[in-house]
């Protein structure tokens, strides 16, 4: 994550300097520390993560630390911050460029320095309609989890769904899984993901589908469906409602960009690496998933080559996490 307001962001408006803002994260026992906005501030009335402005000299890390003493008295380490994401916005009166870290280990108890009234939140609590809307993927980045597990493509039910409970069981998914079967028909794949959502329920594991957006009508109870790309590009508004997530495959700048317009909640990017599937195809690299993911105000996690020990380094570049086959299935 940048310590400074990227070129990119600097192209939001020819005649208006982006704010670079520095948000804080603030976890404790599960919750997040909200406050609300002054009813005379820049959309005020409305929750908020807490933070402020980068002042001159100041790197994110240390802006946000004053920050956070400043309005809750809470005392933070700068080595105590990890990435969450940055967002690009222009509210039309005004740009801003939300840098966003978190902490699990800040000391003291929190307290409206400046009036404002602060409240520990579940992340499930938090509702888009009551935050700027800058703010919402964060929302999103905080509800989803930092690995997401793909199954490999499934062309046997039977045998898919022994092979997902097996996966399943080796504990390696985080709280998601997309469920991959592109060779199976229409109601073939439906009578699988109905099978595997009992298993996944059962594992406390959520269940994302995988293909044509309707899916989600056949099979109420899913979390989700995952957009590949050839059928994202056939909608040209979200294809689901707000109680589902969308997830949206790209491998471009512009496919991020059209994944936004469509209201994705997240995207995966690559290959980042080269992989086992396609031997020979180097991958995009980090550099580019890097630049990719800095463009994108959506969480983006990278897939193509990489495992849960790939986590880290593609959330430190500004990823969500890091999606894929191999490393579980």
């Amino acid at each position: 994550m940048p310590n400074t307001v990227p070129e990119s962001v600097e192209g939001l408006s020819a005649n208006r300097k982006t704010v670079h803002v520095a948000v804080g994260v603030i976890v404790r026992d599960g919750r997040v520390l909200i406050a609300r906005r002054p009813d005379t501030a820049h959309q005020g009335g409305l929750l908020e993560f807490p933070g402020g402005k980068v002042e001159p000299g100041e790197t994110v890390q240390q802006a946000l630390c004053r920050e956070i003493a400043e309005e809750t008295g809470l005392v933070l380490t700068e080595d105590s911050l990890e990435p969450v994401i940055g967002i690009r916005h222009d509210y039309g009166d005004k740009c801003v460029f939300l840098d966003v870290w978190s902490s699990h280990s800040a000391q003291g108890e929190p307290e409206g320095k400046e009036g404002q009234p602060v409240s520990w939140l579940a992340p499930e609590a938090l509702k888009d309609e009551e935050f700027p809307a800058a703010n919402r993927p964060i929302i999103r980045a905080l509800r989803l989890p930092h690995r997401l597990a793909v199954t490999g493509t499934i062309e046997d039910a039977p045998a898919g769904l022994a092979r997902l409970g097996a996966a399943l069981d080796r504990g390696q998914p985080d709280s998601l899984v997309v469920l991959r079967a592109p060779t199976l028909s229409g109601a073939a794949y439906l009578e699988l993901a109905a099978a595997a959502l009992g298993g996944c329920r059962e594992r406390g594991v959520g269940l994302i589908l995988h293909g044509a957006a309707d899916l989600c009508r056949a099979v109420p109870d899913v979390q989700g469906v995952h957009l590949p790309w050839c059928e994202a590009q056939l909608h040209s508004e979200r294809p689901v409602s707000d109680d589902y997530w969308l997830g949206v495959s790209c491998h471009s700048a512009e496919q991020l960009r059209y994944a936004e317009r469509l209201g994705a909640d997240y995207v995966v990017l690559g290959n980042v690496l080269e992989t086992p599937s396609h031997p020979g195809q180097p991958g995009i690299g980090w550099a580019a998933f890097q630049a990719l993911a800095a463009t994108a105000n959506v969480p983006v996690y990278g897939i193509g080559g990489l495992g849960p020990e790939h986590q880290s380094r593609a959330r430190a570049l500004g990823g969500q996490g890091v999606a894929g086959i191999g490393f579980w299935w």
